[in-house]
């Protein structure tokens, strides 16, 4: 990428790994919880890092953020995490500049995402902004690029059909149950942790299935009984947890844990029993197979399910990457405007250094020196000059690099070269 008055030394990276090449057990190697995040963030700060957005779903972990070379960025996402470096450099991506900004794009709009038009990553993609600003780690870059990013998103949503029908894992697992289970209405259902996947997964499932044997565990009660109460759903306590799997039909695991919270020594079914794992980690051992009876489906099938509208979905995708063109065109303009953003304020501060000179002399001439009027006057033509210099920076026709180049030589200036 050319210069840019963003970050000195410094380039912009888009480093991770999402199910495209890693299954959901290196994922959960590499899965970030809300402790974790801000505890690469701290790190982050402390190594000098200037600005940093750290994403972590089920369907991928990704940091976006500077730095001299990307492995300062690997580094912080493997210093945090269970995964290796060995790991990572089998299944990730590392992406600079434009090829990192267009990343962004394509993720924040739901054309990345393992379900077409799956938007809840730009809600994702929001927060981690939000803390990372809180944290003192977003340069006018990010901040920039993550607003043009959620611009181009609420487009494509209200622009294009990309968004109609199953576009989230929480809706596909529900799909899933529909489709598999008979007399949906009368089985008992359980579902294990009210985080945002169970949270959604919930309001699917009381829209969609009819059932009224819905009962929610949370190892945080309250957070269950907050979504209980909405539905008129039941809440059990996390200790009942073994002995409510075992009146279940069908258990739905969402915890954000990073081990396995449900295994083949808590389930005494004599029924057989429907598990959905929602979970990166995984949050359901692969044991429980070895039990009869136990139907074990992991959100990466989930997520191969399609409906009937997915392949109208995919014929507005020419329409969503032209709305993401438009946009990241603007913001390659605002780009652009930053690249000779420093000349044009050191051009004007050697103008007003003039100003000052001259003032000085005409204080000194004039008995009657209109003081306030002079000042206006002065003002207003370097105002005049350095607009006239930001157009001609602006047009096309000509050659950026050499007008600041000119433009440096003949006022004596003096600028910062830095990069993007």
């Amino acid at each position: 990428m050319e210069q840019y008055n963003i970050s000195k030394g410094n380039s912009f990276y888009a480093i991770g790994l999402s199910y495209k090449k890693a299954d959901a057990e290196i994922r959960g190697h590499f899965s970030l919880d809300a402790q974790s995040k801000i505890n690469l963030l701290e790190q982050a700060k402390q190594e000098g890092v200037e600005s940093l957005v750290v994403t972590s779903t089920c369907n991928r972990t990704e940091i976006y953020g500077f730095a001299q070379h990307p492995f300062q960025l690997i580094k912080l996402l493997c210093d945090n995490t269970k995964g290796t470096v060995e790991e990572f450099q089998k299944v990730a991506f590392v992406l600079k500049n434009k090829d990192a900004i267009s990343h962004m794009f394509r993720v924040g709009s739901g054309l990345d995402s393992q379900i077409l038009g799956d938007f809840e990553i730009i809600g994702q993609l929001k927060h981690a902004a939000s803390q990372s600003k809180k944290e003192g780690l977003l340069n006018h870059f990010s901040e920039r690029l993550v607003n043009a990013v959620i611009q181009a998103s609420k487009r494509i949503k209200t622009e294009t059909s990309i968004s109609t029908g199953a576009t989230s894992v929480s809706y596909a697992s529900v799909q899933y149950i529909l489709n598999e289970v008979e007399n949906i209405s009368q089985k008992n259902i359980l579902l294990f942790g009210t985080g945002k996947i169970g949270r959604n997964t919930c309001e699917n499932l009381v829209k969609h299935s009819q059932n009224e044997q819905i009962t929610l565990i949370n190892r945080t009660k309250d957070k269950a009984e907050a979504i209980a109460g909405k539905f008129n759903l039941v809440v059990k306590d996390y200790s009942n947890l073994q002995e409510e799997i075992q009146t279940s039909d069908i258990l739905i695991v969402a915890t954000g844990a990073q081990m396995p919270t449900v295994d083949k020594h808590i389930i005494q079914n004599k029924k057989p029993l429907l598990i959905l794992d929602l979970s990166i980690p995984k949050n359901v051992n692969e044991n429980v197979n070895e039990l009869e009876n136990i139907t074990l489906v992991h959100l990466d099938h989930l997520s191969k399910i399609t409906d009937d509208t997915l392949e109208n979905r995919k014929l507005d995708i020419p329409l969503a990457e032209i709305i993401i063109e438009e946009v990241k065109t603007e913001f390659n303009a605002w780009l652009e405007t930053r690249k000779f953003a420093p000349t044009i304020k050191a051009l004007k501060l050697k103008l007003n250094d003039f100003k000052v000179a001259e003032l000085d002399t005409q204080r000194k001439k004039m008995n009657n020196f209109n003081e306030e009027q002079a000042e206006l006057i002065s003002n207003n033509i370097i105002q005049k000059i350095t607009n006239h210099f930001a157009h001609h920076l602006k047009d096309d026709a000509i050659s950026t690099d050499e007008s600041l180049e000119l433009i440096k030589k003949v006022f004596q200036l003096e600028t910062s070269s830095t990069n993007v």
